[in-house]
């Protein structure tokens, strides 16, 4: 998968979470989650691990991954819909 530069770089995502006083490692285990669970939000979309990420450091999800709530939220426009096979 590429990255978009809109994307925030994962050593600013983890950076943000240091200056709030957490490793990714301290914010799964305190979300009830294995030590390295966060991680996989760093490198692919998991949207639990996005939130949790988000809320420790203050922002929305959609602010440091915007390129993956682009994708969530994208519904195609249907403009030549037919009805019963007609």
């Amino acid at each position: 998968m590429q990255k978009n530069s809109a994307d925030w770089h994962r050593a600013d995502i983890v950076a943000a979470l240091k200056k709030k006083g957490w490793s990714i490692a301290a914010l799964s285990r305190a979300a009830g989650l294995k030590s390295n669970t966060l991680k996989t939000a760093l490198e692919m979309p998991y949207l639990k691990g996005e939130k949790i990420i988000a809320r420790a450091i203050g922002v929305p999800p959609e602010q440091i991954w915007p390129t993956r709530y682009e994708r969530r939220n994208f519904r195609p426009i249907l403009t030549d819909l037919k009805v019963n096979g007609g």
